[in-house]
């Protein structure tokens, strides 16, 4: 009976710790890095960032910052104090809450004349997914559709098994 609970509290473990080795760590720009000659707006349209996900901002320090900015900042990219700005070459911005972040250069004129800013939207994996539009066709009805979704029902089936053992 020990080692029932063992090997369902392990395997839990396992899944738990599952979960936090999908978090992924993007490099803002690819091999381009942080810099002005990258359309922000195209690097991150495939991309789904999730809670616990990194950015990397890597660029050649002076030459470039990384503020995080508001909505209206973003847009008119408005500074804050120069005592906010990342400022390494290499700034690890984990995503904490879901939500849209943005993110501007504010040396110079970088973000008005050259456009390097990123804007992206954070999700939350344990959130439940929207319910689509139209009925999708392409998958069994019921199916889950992503890795977060399987993993939260695999967590919930394990504690069931745990509560049955116990």
């Amino acid at each position: 009976m020990a080692l029932d609970k063992f090997l369902a509290i392990a395997l839990f473990a396992i899944l738990v710790l599952s979960f936090v080795a999908t978090a992924t760590e993007y490099v803002v720009g690819g091999d381009s890095g942080w810099t002005n000659s990258v359309d922000y707006a195209k690097w991150a349209q495939d991309k789904v960032f999730h809670v616990g996900d990194t950015l990397v901002f890597k660029y050649t320090a002076p030459n470039h910052n990384v503020l995080k900015v508001n909505g209206t900042g973003f847009k008119d990219c408005i500074k804050p104090p120069p005592s906010e700005a990342l400022k390494t070459g290499n700034d690890k911005v984990t995503l904490a809450t879901p939500g849209k972040k943005w993110y501007i250069c504010g040396v110079s004129t970088h973000c008005a004349d050259n456009n390097q800013k990123l804007v992206i939207n954070v999700v939350d994996p344990w959130a439940p997914a929207p319910a689509p539009s139209s009925p999708d066709t392409s998958t069994a009805a019921g199916s889950l559709s992503s890795g977060y979704q399987m993993l939260v029902a695999a967590v919930g089936a394990l504690a069931m098994v745990v509560a049955v053992v116990v």
